[in-house]
């Protein structure tokens, strides 16, 4: 983890207007969330539990799943990373938080503007119409079905094979060429279209601060590049910028 930062980053980060960042599942690991990688589907796969085919053959076991992964989300809290994210905002600052977490963390951390590329777990929709809906949360059936159409209820999340939501990708490209600094926080940048945000960024004029203890594909390409999980590097990034 950095000692000492660019001073070239900080004069960048006190002057910015607008920073857009761009986090994956690192931030919210450090919260105890488990990773895809790393434990998220349990004795299940991906196949049965994250495609419309899974969903179709087994809505139940898909729906459960899913319900139970909201209870453990309500024990999970906002780390340092996400309360930095948020503090910066606070400065006054126009911040676009890209996400491709589907925990709310950032929500509940206090950051305003938070674009979900994958969806949320807390939110569900019409597995027909596509449409979100509301008061399921005590349905008695497993799935719910929809109040309007009937068609069994669905998590907002993405699954594989589907694109994503068309409005948040073109949001997401949009603030990533018109920010003044880039951050990439805690993603392997190898999920597309996600990981060409900060090529985006590049290719725009716009610097990018990667944020990640490990290398990735998008490392030799970082404008700045601090290594370390983002609950250790951001607020001290923070302090740098703005000493007491």
């Amino acid at each position: 983890m950095p000692r000492v930062f660019s001073q070239e980053l900080l004069e960048r980060l006190r002057s910015a207007k607008h920073v857009a960042i761009l986090t994956g599942a690192g931030i919210s690991a450090e919260s105890g969330v488990p990773t895809f990688q790393g434990g998220f589907w349990g004795k299940y796969s991906p196949e049965e539990l994250a495609t419309v085919e899974g969903y179709i053959k087994d809505p139940k076991l898909v729906w459960d799943w899913y319900a139970e992964r909201r209870r453990e989300l309500r024990q999970i809290k906002p780390n340092a990373g996400h309360l930095a994210l948020a503090r910066l905002e606070q400065r006054g600052l126009r911040c676009t938080v890209i996400t491709q977490n589907i925990d709310g963390l950032h929500q509940l951390a206090g950051s305003a503007r938070v674009i979900e590329l994958h969806g949320s777990l807390h939110r569900v929709k019409c597995f027909s119409e596509n449409t979100l809906a509301s008061g399921w949360e005590n349905a008695a059936e497993s799935p719910p079905r929809c109040p309007d159409c009937g068609a069994w209820l669905r998590p907002d999340v993405v699954w594989y094979g589907e694109t994503l939501p068309p409005l948040a990708l073109a949001e997401a490209m949009a603030a990533s060429r018109a920010c003044d600094l880039f951050f990439s926080i805690g993603t392997a940048t190898q999920v597309y279209p996600a990981a060409s945000l900060p090529q985006t960024a590049l290719a725009a004029g716009v610097p990018v601060a990667e944020v990640n203890p490990d290398y990735t594909p998008f490392t030799a390409y970082a404008t700045y590049v601090l290594r370390g999980p983002a609950g250790q590097v951001l607020p001290r990034l923070l302090a740098a910028t703005w000493p007491a």
